[in-house]
């Protein structure tokens, strides 16, 4: 759950996937539709890819807006068919639909592109359509979901869809999903507005995007407050991204057409020259991937230059992030906590971000909230300076981590888990709002430049004894055990991986 307001400031609550229980009951159904798709041999990585192809073609029957889509190649000409010819029509579609020369549409040309079906019974797919046309979408029972437009609320399906996906550790898709209690939390905090360019070069499933639109449009009535060409601005150029994975990129085009966003994620490499042709942000909200580039290769960007020479990605993209701002341009931005430590080049990054940029605010994330065991991570928070010197005073810093519950299927992060840390933070975007520093037996503390400079530019500070239990102790399951271990490793080859870089 998540709370923003509207815009007479009023609570207004929205379900972290989706909107309560007759969505997660679709929710539910669609999973279990997964079924029938590894009954066909497909796997656990493959399933939402699958799924997407189907719900996109029902979903703009749904909405009427098969027009995008040509002729015989609609719902209904896949649905009243039957057995093998229906198979045989799915696959020609599924090529068709991505072939220039049938469609004229650059959002479906590019959820289609390379499409294919793993499908090889046509009683399975035939089992498939007949379970997504007996769907209730738009019941008048469904009281809970008539304020919002039909694209929000199958978008809201969708997403909890999405969610159950990366909460599948056999899935792996965790790495592109950010819990939404956290994106939320985020966003209520930075407060996009309308007629401001957002940016996520790390677009994953794009829930960074989706939920500063909502927040919009909450502040908005629906973008209705709003002029004409303020409202086109918003539908089509407020929000721009990049995603590197090609069957990820289709999941976030269909996850923001389903909440009315057009044009706003090319596929792509952030630090490669695409991160240039991202232009300018006043509002950057991210989550890059973990761990290295793909066979150690550099950044290929002509503007790096601190991280020119790494092969480390949170550490190029931070640099992308404070180089693609305005100037009070705003960013929180998820890291994991060696960006915050590691020496060399990982410290000339911090001293520039704190000489371009006033970075303000650190939250120390608690563990196991993401769907990878082992991984610490931070919000780091910050705004373009005007100049390009002594921008960062103080770093005030929230311990999250230290004494906090065991994150997990069992303990599920939720809005509530963030009050604390956003009243300390306070209602100023840029971190200006008056703050109590709370002294070594609370959570949020001040720390000068000076300070920070004494300890190296290191900036994982804790000062907490941490007396709680490692949530790694309470795993029983297999899985979660060797998803441990393998984490740990990983890390471990990472942190060699750095030396050598270091020691060439």
């Amino acid at each position: 759950m998540s709370i923003s307001k509207d815009i007479n400031g009023k609570d207004i609550i929205r379900e972290g996937n989706g909107g309560g229980n007759v969505t997660r009951d679709i929710v539910a159904k669609l999973w279990n539709l997964c079924n029938i798709l590894r009954d066909d041999g497909i796997t656990y990585n493959e399933y939402v890819t699958e799924l997407t192809y189907l719900l996109f073609l029902k979903m703009l029957a749904e909405t009427g807006k098969e027009s995008r889509l040509p002729e015989n190649y609609r719902w209904q000409d896949l649905d009243h068919r039957e057995g093998l010819e229906q198979l045989e029509f799915y696959k020609q579609l599924l090529l068709d639909l991505g072939t220039a020369k049938k469609v004229n549409d650059p959002v479906v040309l590019a959820i289609f592109t390379d499409a294919q079906t793993k499908l090889r019974k046509p009683t399975n797919l035939k089992a498939l359509t007949d379970a997504i046309d007996a769907l209730d979408w738009f019941s008048a029972r469904n009281q809970e979901l008539v304020a919002s437009p039909k694209e929000e609320r199958l978008g809201d399906m969708y997403e909890g869809l999405l969610e159950k996906n990366a909460a599948e550790k056999k899935s792996g898709a965790g790495q592109y999903f950010t819990p939404r209690p956290l994106i939320d939390c985020i966003v209520r905090l930075v407060k996009p507005k309308a007629g401001e360019v957002i940016q996520d070069p790390a677009a994953g499933t794009a829930g960074f995007l989706v939920a500063a639109d909502h927040y919009i449009k909450l502040q908005t009535n629906n973008l209705y407050s709003l002029s004409e060409a303020e409202g086109d601005f918003q539908r089509d150029r407020a929000f721009r991204g990049l995603e590197l994975v090609p069957d990820t990129h289709r999941l976030c085009l269909m996850n923001l057409i389903l909440h009315g966003i057009e044009r706003a994620v090319d596929c792509g490499d952030s630090l490669s020259p695409d991160g240039e042709m991202l232009g300018k942000a006043d509002v950057i909200l991210t989550n890059p991937p973990f761990g290295t580039k793909k066979g150690g290769g550099r950044p290929t960007r002509n503007d790096f230059s601190t991280t020119a020479e790494t092969s480390n990605k949170q550490l190029a993209f931070v640099e992308h992030i404070y180089r693609a701002l305005k100037a009070k341009g705003r960013a929180a931005v998820v890291l994991p906590d060696n960006v915050l430590f590691e020496d060399n080049i990982g410290r000339k990054l911090r001293q520039q971000l704190m000489e371009l940029c006033d970075l303000h605010t650190i939250l120390r994330l608690p563990t196991g909230i993401f769907y990878a065991q082992g991984v610490k991570t931070n919000v780091l928070f910050f705004t373009r300076g005007k100049g390009d010197r002594g921008n960062t005073k103080a770093v005030w810093v929230y311990d999250m981590r230290s004494n906090m519950n065991t994150f997990g299927k069992t303990r599920q992060l939720t809005a509530a888990d963030f009050a604390e840390f956003e009243a300390a933070f306070g209602d100023d975007p840029y971190g200006k709002s008056p703050r109590i520093d709370q002294g070594e037996e609370g959570r949020f503390r001040c720390f000068t430049r000076e300070q920070i400079s004494d300890r190296n530019d290191n900036l994982d500070i804790a000062w907490l004894r941490d007396t709680s239990d490692d949530p790694e102790d309470e795993m029983t399951e297999p899985e979660e055990i060797a998803a441990a271990i393998a984490s740990h490793l990983q890390n471990a080859l990472k942190a060699i991986d750095g030396l050598m870089e270091e020691l060439n």
